[in-house]
């Protein structure tokens, strides 16, 4: 039967695997970056870490034949994107992108978009003191010189790099509803929130109780798709996807799969 590769780490990614598994016709490997200590894994057979670039991934395709792949990692992994849009091109294996909608500005919402990490940085100063910093544990360290600034730093993992001064870590996991974040917000007395624009529901709320609050937005832009590729917005327009592009592979075998499932490589 068709096999298809899902680059995860999202809750679209496990929704994904479930829908998958039960479909009698299809079988699916997810593959998880493995920068979660303890990352919610999804059903199926489950692949932990990286590939090694483009190129690693490449060979592992060869190694382990697939017939599709859906990049369903984070909005913001840009780097992972582009690695597997250059290794699906280098192996001529269709690929997807699974993509939750961007958050939309509503009344009363009061946004600053900005490009990037070191944007957010740079207005940051001019905008508040007191900063509620929710962008995951990588690139904290781009606010580490706002030595006048105070910092509610909310990630799943400790950050590996340089912390604000002047800054509180609290490690947490969503969902995270509004009335909560409200009374977070209010009990530190922020007045700024630094986020990006992941979409979805798990973590909307502290834009809501921004919104209540009339607390500003630092709302940091998605990286730009990659030109040329397929891109859906729910696990539905998947299914759909993997029906037209892998329909023709049920009649046919691809060498050297048997094997490649006894690798070792996946797990349950």
């Amino acid at each position: 039967m068709p096999r298809i590769l899902i680059l995860g780490g999202t809750g679209e990614a496990r929704v994904l695997a479930a829908a998958v598994s039960e479909d009698p016709h299809t079988d699916a490997v997810s593959s998880l970056a493995g920068r979660t200590r303890d990352p919610r894994v999804p059903v199926g057979d489950v692949r932990i870490g990286g590939f090694g670039g483009a190129g690693g991934l490449a060979d592992w395709l060869r190694t382990n034949p697939v017939d599709a792949i859906v990049d369903a990692t984070h909005p913001f992994a840009a780097r992972i994107t582009a690695n597997v849009v250059e290794a699906a091109s280098r192996c001529n294996i269709p690929l997807l992108l699974l993509r939750r909608p961007e958050w939309v500005r509503r009344t009363g919402d009061d946004w600053r978009e900005v490009a990037d990490l070191a944007d957010a940085a740079q207005l940051l100063p001019d905008v508040g003191s007191r900063v509620f910093l929710t962008i995951g544990r990588q690139g904290v360290d781009s606010f580490a010189a706002l030595g006048a600034l105070w910092f509610l730093v909310r990630a799943i993992d400790p950050p590996d790099a340089d912390m604000p001064p002047q800054s509180r870590l609290l490690l947490a996991r969503g969902p995270f509803t509004s009335a909560a974040e409200r009374e977070l917000m209010q009990e530190h007395r922020i007045n700024v929130l630094v986020t990006k624009n992941s979409g979805g529901d798990q973590t909307y709320g502290k834009v809501a109780a921004a919104r209540a609050m009339g607390i500003p937005v630092l709302m940091i832009r998605r990286p730009p798709l990659p030109p040329g590729v397929d891109v859906v917005h729910d696990v539905a327009g998947v299914m759909a996807w993997l029906g037209s592009h892998t329909h023709e592979a049920e009649d046919s075998s691809a060498p050297g799969r048997s094997a490649a499932r006894r690798t070792g490589d996946s797990r349950r």
